[in-house]
């Protein structure tokens, strides 16, 4: 739960900041006659993301056996990806998110009105829907589907709050700090949907596992243990993982290290809110 938990919040208030920042925009330009648009855009993102989210699980409940396995692989390594490009993309565009919002959104009003802003607002919160549809999926291959679904609930309504306590109120919330912990999490879920992907694939007998078992330690952390499956589900723990699963674990930690030392070496501003 506490995975699909994270996930949620931190895409949730993504989409929060994004909606929050297209409203001020529209504020500060003097046309809150098309805050309706954005609305409008917004809920069509969401709206797209549940036909999504019940197409691929209805897809995937379709398979068995070592389709299942293939398709529970392809599903975490892509999930992985995503993370992985979103930590990315944030870390070096969130400096000018804020401002770059705020001139397609006086553009679209100059130039579209409603329909561009009803684009705008719809693209935007689609991708993170998008993202968070891919999340959970995997997540849910990892863990138990009816904590996915709670874990993604609680998270979306946890956003929802810190939305508007955000824009609402006087208080300000330390973003920089929320995402600066939210990435060391969301690296390490990602590099466990790494090694349980490849997992899979050891399963499914399309990457060889070399050595079967490198270690066993179920005898210190049982892996069916409740505590063994919140280590699976967070970080995915395996007990007794094959020598490819350890390869790609560390080999994640190795890609993102010289991704962020060499490709992004910047820091992690946030944009405009503090």
């Amino acid at each position: 739960m506490l995975p699909s938990f994270l996930l949620s919040l931190r895409e949730g208030l993504e989409a929060a900041l994004i909606i929050g920042i297209v409203i001020g925009a529209l504020v500060k330009f003097r046309r809150p006659d098309l805050k309706p648009a954005v609305w409008w855009g917004a809920a069509g993102a969401v709206l797209l993301s549940i036909l999504m989210a019940l197409v691929i699980n209805a897809i995937g409940a379709r398979f068995e056996g070592r389709a299942e396995e293939i398709f529970e692989g392809t599903a975490m390594l892509l999930a992985a990806g995503v993370l992985t490009w979103m930590i990315f993309w944030m870390r070096n565009n969130a400096r000018t998110m804020k401002t770059d919002l705020e001139a397609d959104v006086q553009q679209s009003a100059v130039q579209g009105g409603r329909k561009a802003l009803f684009a705008l607002a719809f693209l935007a919160i689609a991708r993170e829907g998008i993202e968070l549809v891919l999340f959970l999926v995997a997540a849910r291959a990892a863990s138990n589907p009816l904590q996915t679904l709670l874990g993604a609930a609680l998270g979306l309504a946890a956003a929802v709050f810190l939305g508007w306590l955000l824009f609402r109120s006087t208080r300000r919330l330390n973003l920089r700090q929320f995402f600066q912990v939210t990435n060391v999490l969301l690296i390490l879920f990602a590099a466990g949907l790494v090694a349980h992907g490849v997992h899979e694939f050891n399963e499914a007998g399309l990457i060889p596992p070399v050595i079967e078992h490198v270690w066993d330690m179920n005898h210190i952390v049982d892996e069916n243990s409740t505590f063994g499956e919140i280590l699976k589900a967070l970080f995915g723990y395996n007990a007794n993982p094959s020598l490819t699963e350890v390869i790609s674990y560390l080999g994640y930690f190795l890609a993102i290290w010289l991704g962020m030392k060499v490709l992004i070496p910047s820091g992690y501003p946030l944009p405009g809110i503090d």
